[in-house]
């Protein structure tokens, strides 16, 4: 491999982020995010959902306000079902 295609890249990006993408597919990442703006937004939109994936999973609650119903609704919809009580 001589060069990563934007398509390529995104195959990659898990490895990038958490650091464990071998020495030479990390010289034709770095190499291609260096001639390619759009490649660098998505990395950079790619590692906020990333972190605010995370954030949301860590977090002890809901925020306040949320309506109980609201919550209902989206438990029922992620199971596939209608009115979750």
């Amino acid at each position: 491999m001589t060069e990563l295609t934007c398509r390529e890249m995104t195959d990659f990006l898990a490895d990038y982020l958490d650091g464990t993408l071998a020495p030479p597919e990390r010289r034709l990442f770095d190499e291609h995010l260096a001639e390619c703006p759009d490649c660098i937004a998505y990395l950079r939109s790619y590692a906020e959902t990333i972190r605010l994936a995370r954030e949301t999973r860590e977090a002890d609650a809901l925020p306040a306000g949320v309506p109980e119903d609201f919550v209902r609704a989206i438990l029922a919809a992620r199971c596939g079902t209608k009115g979750a009580t």
